[in-house]
């Protein structure tokens, strides 16, 4: 029975804008510049294979009203196994990915506040990680409104960005052809971009994860999926252009700040400071809804029988309280292994493996249209071609990871293999 205590539209919606625009995106461009406009088109590849995913979660919404995700969809569709697998990897990945973002956070809150430089960075990361733990823990409708502020707030520097491009646009529409990058065009560079592209925009998902809490699911989560999705990819080609045509391209790829130098150069020395407030808000609007996110996750896991059973238990706020706190020890112990200059040195790799460990779960849902095209129950043919089209672009961006972080997924997928076979042969 659906309750007050549920997500509604604007949650879900502001779930997937949050989740997905966390703190990448303001280096994203760096990391672009070196493919030159090749990056335009790893982009395009980008949006529209998440575009075709983000209509999968929406059709398998639809056609699994009462489900609570996307591992009732694999499981109903595909069997119990690669539902255990895609959904296993799919949690690792959210709370590693709750360590990364604190410590970003921490990484940019010494421009904004500098007398917090004096507090260890460590001690500084955890004590974000776990605030969002106790935001969380107050119930779901409580993480939902911090996102709903904080998703508000860190778009207010993105639009301005839009804004000022436009705005170049239409008064001096030459100063975009002076820094044209001279990258020749190559489809290993395309690949390779639209892999780098593929990281920023995980988390289109976020809104049908934590599905048995959304009101009015069958409606709301098609809805807020493909919203959340349009609106962040047209921000992220929006702004990743600009950075690209406005701002020299080996100064792009050596910048650390590549929209701080954009707006500095375009604004005045110092200008670009005050994006470091909204780098910050943007990684605590993200951190937020993935602690959110992987809560509820959690709790459906051990609703199937898929993780221990106490882990399904609400507190008196109807939040997964056990749930919140043992993924928070998790990201806990996965902070203090890794923070440490060589994290930096090593976040593109992260960066692949957690893409890597994303992928089955798109590929598998994909697959779910196919599966039930198969069985006479998924309506029009244009949804086969859907999960065919999702299918497909599933495996693409598995051979564009490259072989070492796709290994890695497999080995990550393992891990959880004693898990599953060790539970009750009822529950398997």
């Amino acid at each position: 029975m659906r309750t007050h205590q549920d997500l509604g539209f604007w949650m879900c919606t502001a779930l997937v804008v949050g989740n997905t625009i966390g703190i990448g995106i303001f280096v994203l461009p760096a990391s672009l510049a070196p493919h030159g406009l090749n990056a335009m088109v790893g982009w395009a590849i980008t949006v529209v294979g998440m575009t075709i995913l983000a209509r999968v979660f929406a059709r398998l919404a639809r056609q699994f009203p009462a489900a609570d995700g996307p591992y009732a969809y694999i499981e109903a569709t595909s069997g119990r196994l690669p539902a255990f697998i895609s959904i296993w990897c799919y949690w690792v990945q959210c709370w590693i990915t709750n360590a990364a973002i604190a410590i970003g956070v921490v990484a940019y809150l010494g421009k904004v506040a500098p007398a917090l430089e004096t507090v260890p960075p460590g001690l500084l990361a955890l004590v974000l990680l776990w605030l969002f733990v106790a935001v969380n823990l107050l119930g779901v409708r409580a993480g939902g409104r911090v996102q709903v502020t904080t998703t508000v707030l860190k778009l207010l520097p993105m639009l301005a960005i839009v804004l000022l491009g436009g705005w170049l646009l239409a008064t001096e529409p030459a100063v975009y052809t002076q820094q044209v990058p001279q990258t020749p065009l190559a489809f290993d560079s395309m690949l390779a971009a639209s892999t780098i592209a593929l990281f920023a925009m995980l988390g289109i998902e976020s809104a049908a994860v934590p599905a048995g809490r959304v009101r009015d699911p069958v409606r709301t989560i098609p809805r807020a999926t493909m919203a959340g999705t349009l609106i962040v990819a047209a921000i992220y080609v929006a702004v990743s252009s600009m950075a690209l045509l406005l701002v020299p391209q080996a100064e792009l790829a050596a910048s650390n700040a590549p929209f701080a130098d954009l707006l500095d150069g375009l604004l005045g020395a110092g200008t670009g400071r005050v994006l470091a407030v909204f780098v910050v808000i943007s990684g605590l609007g993200a951190l937020n809804g993935w602690t959110l996110l992987v809560g509820e996750l959690t709790a459906t896991m051990a609703r199937h029988g898929t993780l221990p059973r106490p882990l399904e238990r609400l507190n008196a706020r109807g939040a997964p309280g056990v749930a919140l706190v043992v993924t928070g020890l998790l990201a806990t112990a996965m902070l203090l292994m890794n923070y440490s200059k060589s994290l930096v040195e090593g976040f593109t790799f992260l960066t692949l493996v957690v893409t890597a460990a994303n992928l089955p779960l798109y590929l598998f849902c994909a697959l779910a249209l196919v599966v039930l095209r198969r069985r006479g129950q998924a309506g029009p043919r244009d949804l086969l071609v859907l999960g065919v089209l999702g299918t497909a672009y599933s495996i693409f961006a598995f051979v564009g990871l490259g072989h070492e972080p796709f290994l890695w997924a497999l080995v990550l997928g393992a891990a959880g293999l004693p898990l599953y076979f060790l539970r009750p042969r009822k529950s398997r």
